[in-house]
């Protein structure tokens, strides 16, 4: 097979990236036809998305191309963001991460979870031995619930008991295979609640899908080669010590820790939001699992081995991501995000997330450490500034050159170097 050349993509126009889409065939002809009418979510479809609806909001649809590689495979990775650097900053890191071998996952499990909130049980104790030995009775109720799961080899597989405060908590781990399965998960919570409470003699609270998914948490690992940081020896053993610094000040440090999670999910929300995915779930269970120490803490690490002059990354994060139901069919323009990834199964497009997040995490650190984030921030807050004054793409070279003298860079100073250049 012949490779596919990528060289100057982010030089192109945005129907020059498309005609190369096309060329190379990462597209069906349906969502080739979809990109070229520039209007994937029709207004009618989005009023069954939601309520009161009055138009669609766009956000940028980008590709981090031919860069990401994992386990063993290179994507070109959709990207739904509107922040100026995320794209060329994940991009970059994965380039690196690529030349020292790309990244390495684990899947540690796929199945989400469901709990039913027991109040008021006259003894907890003996109300969770009877349902600890009903368990199977009632893995069987919540198999009923949901036959269709069932046949495609998914359903409930354990069911456990915890007492928490005053109350008795039933939870479910369930196999949603393709689907993020909350709907899944509260049907077969609600079908639970009768048998629960003629088994604790108590009432149920409420009966709902967990967001923390700690039972589908995925690592990715990568090594990389700290001549990759600078050609410079010296430069590149203090940037590796640098970095290692800053993960361990974002484990003990919240305000630190905020900020170094918050550019981690730059790129997952991109990736999770143009496949159709439900971000705010995985930020939630992923913000609950960041404090699972009882502090709240940076969710990956990076250790320095000196001997091998390697910095080895590290991120585990629940990821209850999916590739059927929800929004996911609905919106053509997730259609598109999938076809461009060659429609991975679940597990995959898991793995292809938490790489990215741990590749956008790698550029924020070795540019904070480094030259520090506003070299690169400068640069995009200059053009979106130029275009907030109205600058054409012709005016915008020279705009951007004064605008990155001056010495207040402002839309009132974009505006006033834009009406200098248009004055005859």
């Amino acid at each position: 097979m012949t490779k596919l050349s990528w060289t100057g993509f982010s030089k192109k126009t945005p129907q020059e990236r498309k005609e190369h889409l096309k060329k190379n065939a990462l597209l069906s002809q349906e969502n080739q036809d979809l990109l070229d009418k520039d209007q994937q979510l029709t207004l009618e479809t989005a009023n069954q998305m939601a309520e009161n609806v009055i138009g669609r909001f766009t956000l940028p649809f980008a590709v981090c191309p031919d860069v990401l590689l994992v386990d063993g495979v290179t994507y070109q990775v959709p990207m739904v963001t509107e922040e100026p650097s995320v794209v060329a900053a994940a991009s970059y890191a994965s380039k690196l991460i690529k030349r020292s071998g790309g990244f390495t996952t684990t899947i540690h499990n796929r199945q989400m979870i469901g709990q039913v909130a027991l109040f008021d049980v006259p003894d907890k104790d003996d109300a969770s031995r009877k349902i600890q030995a009903a368990s199977q009775n009632l893995i069987e109720i919540a198999k009923e619930a949901h036959p269709s799961i069932v046949k495609r080899g998914g359903g409930p597989r354990k069911l456990w008991t915890e007492t928490k405060g005053d109350f008795l908590i039933v939870y479910l781990a369930v196999d949603t295979q393709e689907a993020m399965g909350a709907n899944m998960v509260n049907t077969m919570m609600e079908a639970l609640v009768p048998e629960l409470e003629n088994l604790s003699k108590g009432q149920s609270l409420m009966a709902i899908l967990s967001n923390l998914a700690t039972e589908s948490l995925v690592t990715a690992t990568c090594r990389l080669s700290t001549r990759f940081l600078s050609r410079n020896k010296e430069e590149a053993h203090d940037l590796a010590k640098k970095m290692e610094m800053a993960s361990q000040l974002a484990q003990v440090d919240p305000y630190r820790a905020a900020t170094h999670n918050k550019g981690i999910f730059n790129g997952i929300d991109a990736l999770v939001i143009a496949t159709g995915n439900d971000w705010r779930a995985v930020e939630a269970g992923s913000h609950a699992y960041a404090s699972k120490d009882g502090s709240y803490r940076g969710l990956s690490t990076w250790t320095y081995d000196q001997e091998a002059k390697e910095l080895v990354g590290e991120l585990t994060l629940p990821m209850p991501i999916a590739t059927r139901g929800g929004s996911i069919g609905l919106n053509p323009s997730a259609s598109i995000a999938h076809d461009l990834l060659n429609h991975p199964d679940a597990k995959t497009l898991a793995s292809i997330i938490v790489s990215l997040g741990l590749a956008q995490n790698l550029a924020a650190l070795k540019a904070l450490t480094s030259t520090g984030i506003q070299a690169g921030h400068m640069k995009l807050q200059a053009k979106s500034l130029a275009l907030l004054a109205g600058a054409s793409p012709e005016e915008m070279p020279q705009v951007l050159a004064e605008l990155l003298k001056a010495k207040h860079m402002n839309q009132e100073t974009a505006q006033a170097i834009l009406e200098k250049l248009r004055t005859p």
